[in-house]
């Protein structure tokens, strides 16, 4: 077994979802399974079925009547609950922090920190690298990648660095390119710096925002009157379209009136604010500090 991390804010997640002991509950990024075995243990006679694409995250999955682990992407969420019979859901978590696991295992060379292949995939066993990214993206495409999903605000110098440096030598390391890019900003924006630009590599490898969104509006169509959507965000890339979905009905954020000018939108939002970590938790797990915890009901 994997170690994942510790689940952030998890009582608040388990409120949210209202469980019933009979209830259909999906946990959309089941990591290590933090979640997923709270959950399953309120609900003797129901079901939970847990999604992750991440090869690591099925080692984790439990023997348990009650429970179905689905090795896939969640933007395939519509499809495996038909294919599971369970079309209607009760309740739907999604954590869409990168976990601990991956943060941590230097191999998959999410974090400047570790020396490691320019890798990033969630799933190691298919698509592109952030290696092939750098070394085979041309200028337009790789200005629009650190501007829209790292939020450089000047990425022209970043970018004409990363071209230069591929002349010399294809990128394959980490190191590679933090070389590249060192000296473009000072040194106590360093690390801020580095982190956007390991952020944006990585939502290009694994089409974050793409299944993200997709995700989203399945949950619409799949979600009983009633039924519970909880949804943790880390940045605001992810928080926007969550915003949106539960604002509007649909990630961009379209407004939709009736006849009468009655905006429709099929969820009610229980969490007037967003829900942070306490101090006490971010002693126990630094890496929630960032999460905001977001709660709706189907209507």
């Amino acid at each position: 077994m994997y170690e994942y991390h510790i689940p952030v804010l998890l009582n608040e997640c388990l409120e949210g979802l209202n469980i019933k002991p009979n209830g259909i509950y999906v946990d959309a990024t089941f990591g290590g399974g933090g979640h997923s075995r709270e959950i399953l243990a309120r609900i003797p006679q129901g079901r939970l079925l847990g999604f992750d694409q991440d090869p690591d995250a099925q080692k984790n999955a439990f023997d348990h009547p009650n429970f179905t682990f689905i090795r896939s992407n969640f933007k395939f969420l519509e499809n495996f609950l038909r294919h599971n019979n369970a079309e209607q859901v009760d309740g739907i978590l999604a954590d869409f922090g990168i976990s601990s696991h991956q943060i941590d295992d230097a191999r998959r060379g999410f974090m400047f920190r570790n020396e490691a292949p320019l890798d990033m995939r969630m799933n190691t066993e298919t698509g592109i690298t952030a290696a092939d990214i750098l070394n085979q993206y041309d200028f337009v495409k790789l200005i629009r990648i650190f501007r829209d999903y790292g939020e450089i605000l000047n990425a022209k110098p970043l970018t004409e660095r990363i071209l230069n440096a591929r002349t010399n030598k294809l990128f394959a390391q980490n190191s590679d390119l933090i070389e590249a890019v060192a000296g473009l900003y000072p040194k106590q924006k360093e690390n801020k710096f580095l982190a956007q630009v390991f952020q944006s590599l990585r939502i290009e490898v694994n089409n974050e925002i793409e299944a993200l969104e997709a995700f989203l509006e399945q949950c619409i169509q799949v979600l009983k009157p009633g039924g519970r959507l909880v949804l943790l965000t880390y940045h605001s890339l992810e928080d926007r379209p969550v915003k949106n979905l539960i604002k509007t009905g649909n990630v961009e954020g379209n407004v939709i009136q009736d006849f009468y000018g009655n905006v429709q939108t099929p969820f009610q939002l229980i969490t007037k604010k967003p829900i942070t970590a306490s101090e006490e938790e971010l002693e126990r797990n630094s890496r929630a500090r960032s999460a905001k915890l977001r709660v709706a009901e189907k209507l």
